[in-house]
């Protein structure tokens, strides 16, 4: 025999064996067993707009009155979020109206006083502007040191009295 005919019986032998060796036994498929799913909620769906009942109910519109330091017309930053979302009703709601009322503590001239209100509540509505609230939705008046929440001469009856308070005069 030649080698030529040696290479071609080793081949068919070994391809032979290998068929033979690999007989598959065929298993039937198994039936998956169900798997308990929880069910599936929707995902809440995000408020696109206020509307006038949530001036009572939204726990961010509740919140009407801004605190300012004293001497100070700035807006503090932890009223930046309550600004924010009376913009965004202003935003949604086109026709409602607000007045920012400004006031001030009792020390300080009347005069002073009326001017420092003004600018607090200017300061409100620029921050609600900023926030894309319509200025001409926004009505500021000043009060000054006339309409006090508290009338001790302490340091947290000022504190009360330095304000802005927002009031909405159509919803």
């Amino acid at each position: 025999m030649n080698s030529t005919t040696r290479i071609l019986v080793a081949a068919l032998l070994c391809a032979t064996a290998v068929a033979c060796s690999k007989k598959v036994k065929e298993v039937p498929p198994v039936e998956p067993t169900p798997v308990e799913q929880p069910p599936v909620t929707p995902p809440p769906v995000a408020k696109t707009g206020f509307g006038p009942e949530d001036l009572d109910t939204d726990a961010c519109l509740r919140q009407r009155v801004v605190y300012f330091d004293f001497d100070q017309d700035a807006l503090r930053p932890e009223f930046q979020a309550i600004v924010a979302c009376h913009a965004k009703y202003l935003r949604d709601r086109p026709s409602s109206r607000m007045n920012l009322e400004g006031n001030a503590d009792e020390r300080g001239s009347r005069e002073y006083n009326q001017g420092l209100g003004e600018r607090r509540g200017n300061a409100v509505s620029s921050a609600i502007q900023a926030n894309g609230g319509s200025g001409s939705q926004v009505n500021v008046v000043s009060y000054g040191e006339e309409r006090p929440t508290c009338t001790d001469s302490t340091e947290d009856c000022w504190a009360k009295n330095r304000r802005v308070e927002i009031v909405y005069t159509a919803k």
